[in-house]
């Protein structure tokens, strides 16, 4: 029987971006359709379209993109980058992850300005940006359930994985705990249940 760390990272074949122009357009491609859910749309395309990650591996790019300082995203193009062409694929995929957005962004604050405040297309838009606000909690939703289910063949237990979901979303939702605090004492204990879950389990 296979180990479940091992069965974990075994989906298929491996992929990798073929050269740096690939690897832009790639989080060009992404930057454009996370309004709001970029995590969701990066699970999907790097693991599941375009295989370049497993679940596994990205669960812990992400989880190390939360921990530093910045925008998880574009910590996580950097990484994702730096991993296949160094520092050049780093520079690449946060390019292409900001490019297209800012130029996007700048040439809609620009139509915003011309719209009296009040007019139709004025309330058009803010109508829009309401509507893809609806979209992007459903996309986040979305991805914490499809992200939760390589916590099965977690060290932990099931059981012992959801409670700490579930601690963390009380601590940020209802106590209203910074993030870093959280990162650090939650996210702390997490590391060293499992590093002994680990250990017990290689004995």
């Amino acid at each position: 029987m296979p180990d479940p760390a091992t069965a974990l990272n075994d989906e298929g074949p491996r992929a990798a971006p073929a050269s740096l122009g690939e690897l832009f357009m790639a989080f060009t491609v992404l930057a454009l359709q996370g309004f709001g859910g970029v995590i969701a749309i990066a699970q999907r395309e790097l693991c599941e379209r375009r295989r370049w990650l497993t679940a596994q591996e990205f669960l812990e790019l992400l989880g190390t993109a939360q921990v530093l300082p910045g925008p998880n995203v574009c910590n996580l193009s950097l990484m994702i980058g730096d991993r296949f062409f160094g520092w050049r694929g780093a520079a690449v995929a946060l390019a292409g992850m900001m490019t297209a957005p800012l130029v996007l962004m700048l040439f809609l604050a620009w139509v915003i300005t011309l719209l009296p405040h009040g007019s139709t297309g004025d309330g058009l838009v803010r109508g829009a940006l309401t509507g893809i606000a609806a979209v992007a909690a459903g996309q986040i939703v979305g991805t914490v359930l499809r992200l939760a289910t390589p916590l099965k063949h977690h060290p932990l237990s099931l059981g012992t994985c959801l409670g700490l979901v579930a601690a963390a979303f009380g601590m940020m939702a209802w106590l209203h705990w910074p993030l870093v605090w959280v990162l650090l004492g939650l996210g702390g204990a997490t590391c060293l249940l499992t590093y002994a879950a680990l250990r017990r389990r290689a004995a």
